[in-house]
């Protein structure tokens, strides 16, 4: 017998009672005083209390605990357990996720799909909405989409055998389950793409009869009853229960200290994007087909391939140079980086004649599409800079210890925590063509003409030289209606960016500055060698919402926009927006959000390439 006290301090070392497999606990209490005796089991555990309990309640309690599957007893049964408590928690997450994040892009890319005004579920279209955009430049985007899934695919291969090699397990077992989840995860995105048509035509059978709750829960259950519905759905159960109860029955023949659980996420990554490579391949080789039976009957010659190959190689060319010019870096010797950057520039200069073939295919695409990127790109390049570059230096300032510091502090933050609406509206007041207007009146006060402000077409650059020499509209620059909108843009975000910065400094080590100072560095010195590289995390992340954001930016540009501008201040948002509001081309409107997704996207991965080398985390 051992003393309570004595056993309470074992089991409390010890992390669960599962920990200790094949014994069994008889704990009795008599007058305060408890013992325990160890006896062997063969498996499981067993807690027999000997207290006064009736002898019912002992019967009942040793039939459950032995009714227990084996699969939740014993230490693999407790990490089971503790995965299905942590998964049950996360599925709140999970669900809000899948309902409000994935599935609206899924939805999306269904429906661009489709062609039709006015018409959510319109006819299949395929690759036609894309086409209109884009032209033949849609094929090579697919195709490089298919290529970089293959990429990320033998990606995740080459780290999961780089773990074998320095771990020294097998990470083989998991290939099948691996994908053969992924491979059920596919179908069941397939099935719902079956169900979600048949779904969406439920509205247009209610017409013409009694608009009434039994008869759309008739139309529902008839929906999902369909014979094609119910054997996509079964299909995508069979094989997930499949490739789940394979990794399942490994997991059990594992040890418990094994690594090689790892490789099942690898492997099901690996197959997730083998099985959308394929599909997207497989979905643009029926397109480009489609495209030349049309065009034969026609009459008209396409030069679909002769694209692809020209542009595709110029792009490949392209990230060569790159490499190869970042390599250039690492060399030793004079000679071998001035042959690099040679090679880099040969290659670069192949590139650009071979990449001379996309403007020809971009004026083939839509005019207004095409406008309405370049507007974005001079409109990011036009505030990303400057407020973060202004904002940094009220930053700088504001950290002093000066006086009415949190005051200038809060009236900076305003103008982002204001109503975007409103404050767009006040600006486009004091940005009116009116010659009595705020600005205008200002500059009558020098003696300068009054300007059209947010009702300009004309490019900055263009009105700054005279009209006489036609710059073209990407050399003209932004119109002075742009202009306007970035002036405000940038007023909005300034505050924002300026309280993310003084965040930044906070965190900077007063002692950093105190050695630097002791070393006998000035202010610039300290700045550009102590607060710069400590604070590259903050402007990597400023950078980047940034950007992301301008490219997506709606609100104020909307109301701040006029008709007399001609489009020029009509961003990719606004184009997007007008395509599904005005014109009801919702497959149209969502083709383009697509590509304008992919765009950010390329973006983020470039972004995030650079700056992962000159982002100092300390």
């Amino acid at each position: 017998m051992v003393n309570c006290r004595r056993v309470g301090s074992f089991l409390t070392r010890r992390s669960s009672v599962d920990e200790m497999p094949g014994l069994h606990y008889t704990i009795s209490a008599k007058s305060g005083v408890g013992a325990l005796a160890l006896q062997n089991w063969e498996s499981g555990f067993h807690v027999d209390s000997t207290a006064s309990q009736p002898a019912a309640f002992r019967s009942d309690l040793r039939q459950q605990v032995r009714a227990a599957p084996s699969w939740f007893r014993g230490r693999q049964g407790r990490r089971l357990r503790e995965m299905l408590l942590a998964y049950s928690f996360l599925a709140p997450a999970f669900i809000i996720i899948g309902l409000f994040g994935l599935f609206p892009l899924a939805f999306a890319a269904y429906e661009s799909t489709l062609r039709g005004l006015n018409k959510i579920v319109g006819s299949y279209d395929g690759l036609g909405n894309y086409v209109k955009a884009v032209d033949n430049l849609i094929y090579i985007i697919t195709f490089w989409i298919a290529a970089a899934l293959i990429y990320f695919a033998v990606q995740a291969f080459v780290r999961a055998f780089q773990e074998q090699r320095q771990e020294k397990t097998k990470p083989l077992p998991w290939l099948m389950p691996g994908f053969l989840t992924a491979a059920g995860a596919a179908l069941f995105t397939r099935f719902v793409f079956i169900l979600l048509p048949e779904m969406l035509l439920i509205p247009s059978k209610l017409r013409g009869q009694a608009n009434t709750q039994e008869a759309f829960r008739a139309l529902v259950v008839e929906t999902w009853w369909l014979p094609k519905v119910q054997i996509a759905l079964w299909i995508a159960i069979l094989v997930l229960a499949a490739g789940s109860v394979w990794a399942l029955l490994i997991n059990r023949r594992m040890p418990t200290s094994s690594r090689e659980r790892i490789y099942f996420m690898p492997f099901f990554n690996a197959g997730i994007c083998l099985i959308g490579s394929a599909a997207l391949t497989w979905f643009t080789w029926t397109e480009i087909s489609a495209a030349y039976t049309a065009a034969l009957e026609e009459g008209v010659e396409l030069e679909l391939w002769s694209q692809i190959v020209t542009i595709s190689a110029g792009f490949l060319l392209l990230l060569l140079a790159w490499r190869l010019w970042e390599s250039a870096s690492g060399r030793s010797s004079n000679t071998g980086v001035a042959l690099r950057l040679v090679g880099a520039v040969g290659l670069m200069a192949g590139a650009w004649v071979l990449i001379a073939e996309l403007p020809r295919v971009v004026a083939a695409g839509d005019e207004d599409w095409w406008n309405g990127l370049m507007a974005t790109v001079f409109y990011v390049l036009g505030t990303v800079p400057i407020q973060l570059g202004l904002a940094l230096i009220l930053a700088a300032l504001l950290f002093q210890k000066i006086r009415g510091q949190t005051l200038f502090r809060v009236l900076y933050f305003l103008p982002y925590v204001a109503p975007f609406v409103g404050t767009a509206a006040v600006f486009r007041i004091i940005f009116s063509n009116r010659p009595t207007a705020p600005l205008n009146s200002l500059l009558d006060l020098f003696g300068a003409e009054p300007l059209l402000w947010l009702s300009e077409p004309a490019g900055i650059i263009q009105m700054i030289t005279g009209g006489n020499i036609d710059l073209g509209p990407i050399l003209s620059g932004p119109s002075l209606a742009l202009v306007a909108i970035m002036i405000y843009g940038t007023w909005t975000y300034v505050g924002f960016d300026t309280v993310i910065f003084l965040a930044g400094l906070g965190a900077i080590p007063n002692e950093l500055y105190e050695v630097a100072d002791i070393d006998g560095a000035g202010g610039w010195a300290q700045f550009r060698h102590v607060t710069l590289p400590l604070l590259s995390p903050t402007i990597y992340f400023l950078s980047l919402y940034a950007v992301i954001g301008t490219f997506k930016a709606f609100n104020h540009i909307f109301v701040l926009r006029q008709a007399a501008a001609l489009g020029t201040t009509d961003t990719a948002s606004i184009v997007i927006f007008q395509a599904f509001k005005r014109d009801t081309r919702y497959g149209y409107a969502s083709a383009l959000a697509i590509l304008l997704l992919l765009i950010i996207m390329v973006i983020t991965l470039v972004n995030n390439r650079i700056a992962s080398r000159r982002v100092f985390y300390g």
